[in-house]
């Protein structure tokens, strides 16, 4: 898994905030089933409600890369939803320009 994804995952696996928001680009956005959150305050609302307000943690048990595009297949765990998912990952650099959540 590249290092960018592989930190995302570890930051919401410990719910640390600062870093899962640190991750996305500016003007990044989560794609969560065809609701789009633009921005870091955005995202943070949803996340806030729904992935780290929801003690939510992923477990990886895929990986693939496509350009810059890495897909991660795993279980999802949460308060809010629960079962394998899809996050389609793509990357500027460093940072993440879109988090795509789809079932996996």
């Amino acid at each position: 898994m590249p290092e960018t994804v592989q930190a995302f995952v570890d930051s919401v696996n410990r719910s640390d905030e600062e870093a899962f928001l640190a991750a996305f680009t500016a003007d990044g956005f989560v794609d969560d089933w065809g609701r789009t959150f633009t921005g870091r305050e955005a995202i943070k609302g949803w996340s806030d409600r729904e992935f780290l307000g929801a003690d939510g943690v992923l477990t990886p048990e895929e990986v693939t890369t496509d350009g810059d595009t890495v897909t991660v297949v795993g279980d999802w765990r949460s308060t809010h939803a629960n079962g394998r998912s899809s996050f389609a990952f793509r990357l500027a650099g460093d940072r993440i320009a879109s988090m795509t959540i789809r079932e996996g």
